[in-house]
């Protein structure tokens, strides 16, 4: 029989079901999945011609063997009560075979059996690549949904924590789990995070990362609002203070939300050190955020414009290093901070033993040859130079990203209005960062608005016994 796109379209709208004819049953299935991935094996059971279907690659060889051993033997009709579903609907076939079960149809017979056989293509546990730690767990997220949760209640031994699963998406459906600790969590929260997901329809979401831009609320700001992480006792501690979790199938990542500003300059190891180190390491980053967003700046201001505040020994010295540029401040900045950037991507496109090299040396040679042809300053190499370390200090990578981002208009804005730019250049930042919320709570939180009980947390880290509450028992 003749089935073709056209008529199975229309037929699978409205809602076809199973039929006696184990042919149009076939047919059926065809259409479905017009693949040349799509397995058929002819069956006689009990003298009964029988067909089943399955997607390779996707089920457990092991389940199918046993299967099909038990075939035609007195165990098989007490395997098929015990260990398959019937269902006379096509749409849930479907939706079986692309999740990894095998569907067997019988001649005669207006139903599917479908057995459980789902073993998806996964990694193996390994360290987090991106979110290092020293002496937190060697362990990272994997692609696997069901895996990442489990990876969760390995680090959350409690009932408390609930687990919401749905799906996003209109034809490539993707698995999503909401986990929460059920005494900790605001639920006018979670109701909001559950809308939200329950609007998404895109079909391109392959990642956390991309859904996470679905769902923020502020996609024009510079600063991101959603916090991802890797590591399965960072999502863990995460959900425990009272914050939501994600986790998207296929996804190595998992996000946390909600996420304020101070969120992306935490780091796990920070609760595993004492508290004086811990917070030393905090002033560091503070230190950091404001090099990699002001150092090429000031230097711009201080050279085009405000030169009579520096000493004047260290001003002949600058002034002897740019008797030879031919270009302002501001070109000689972009210039090398241009150079830096690609420098950057090289390294992270390259291969490993490649991109250290590419960095490391590429670093060296242009710099050195731009300063013997003029093209730049030594003081604009030292300062690049920091502010590149500054910006690897910053935990985020996200947060990092957004950062170097911003210094470009700072530094424009140096160009033209000098120390003046750089105060309205804060000024509109702060401002930003205080308009910002991250559904619905404050950006700038535990600072605006003031929540006493967590400034000990913040760039300072306070020993834990004051900033952990033991959890009250129902």
């Amino acid at each position: 029989m003749e089935f073709s796109k056209e008529k199975f379209k229309n037929t699978f709208k409205s809602n076809v079901s199973i039929v006696n004819d184990i042919n149009k049953n076939t047919d059926i299935i065809r259409g479905l999945f017009p693949t040349s991935d799509l397995v058929e094996k002819d069956l006689y059971i009990y003298d009964i011609s029988a067909k089943l279907f399955h997607l390779a690659g996707l089920i457990d060889q092991v389940k199918l063997n046993d299967l099909m051993n038990k075939i035609n033997t007195d165990e098989f009709d007490v395997f098929v009560k015990n260990n398959m579903t019937i269902t006379n609907q096509v749409n849930v076939l479907k939706e079986n075979i692309l999740a990894g079960k095998i569907v067997l149809f019988f001649e005669d017979h207006p139903m599917g059996y479908i057995y459980a056989t789902e073993k998806m293509p996964e990694r193996s546990f390994s360290p987090p690549s991106i979110d290092n730690s020293l002496k937190g767990a060697k362990i990272s997220f994997v692609e696997t949904l069901q895996t990442n949760i489990s990876l969760l209640r390995r680090f959350i031994n409690s009932n408390e924590l609930q687990v919401n699963q749905s799906e996003i998406g209109k034809m490539n459906k993707k698995n999503i789990a909401i986990a929460y600790v059920e005494s900790v969590v605001d639920y006018k929260l979670l109701h909001v995070i559950k809308e939200k997901i329950s609007l998404i329809e895109q079909d391109k979401i392959t990642n956390s990362n991309q859904l996470a831009q679905l769902i923020e609320e502020y996609p024009f700001s510079p600063f991101p609002q959603i916090f991802t992480t890797e590591r399965p006792d960072e999502a863990a501690s995460e959900i425990l203070a009272g914050r939501i979790a994600i986790i998207l199938d296929s996804s190595s990542d998992v996000i946390i939300l909600p996420a304020p500003f101070l969120t992306f300059f935490k780091s796990i190891d920070d609760y595993s050190s004492r508290s004086v180190v811990a917070s030393f390491n905090r002033i560091l980053r503070v230190a950091a955020i404001l090099i990699t967003l002001f150092l090429p700046g000031i230097y711009i201001s201080i050279i085009s414009y405000n030169f009579e505040i520096v000493p004047v020994k260290l001003l002949l010295s600058i002034g002897e290093s740019r008797a030879r540029v031919p270009f302002d401040p501001l070109i000689e900045a972009f210039l090398m901070e241009f150079t830096l950037e690609m420098l950057r991507e090289a390294a992270i496109r390259l291969p490993s033993p490649i991109s250290t090299t590419v960095g490391v040396v590429g670093g060296i040679v242009i710099g050195q040859a731009a300063v013997q042809a003029a093209i730049v300053s030594n003081i604009m190499v030292i300062v690049v130079a920091l502010t590149a370390i500054s910006s690897f200090i910053i935990p985020n990578y996200e947060m990092a990203s957004s950062l170097r981002v911003i210094r470009f208009p700072i530094m424009i804005m140096a160009s033209f209005f000098g120390l003046v730019g750089l105060m309205i250049s804060t000024l509109i930042l702060i401002i930003h960062v205080l308009t910002l919320k991250s559904f619905a709570y404050s950006y700038s939180s535990p600072f605006s608005p003031v929540k006493v009980n967590q400034l000990l947390d913040t760039f300072i880290r306070a020993p834990l016994k004051y900033i952990w509450r033991p959890s009250k028992k129902k």
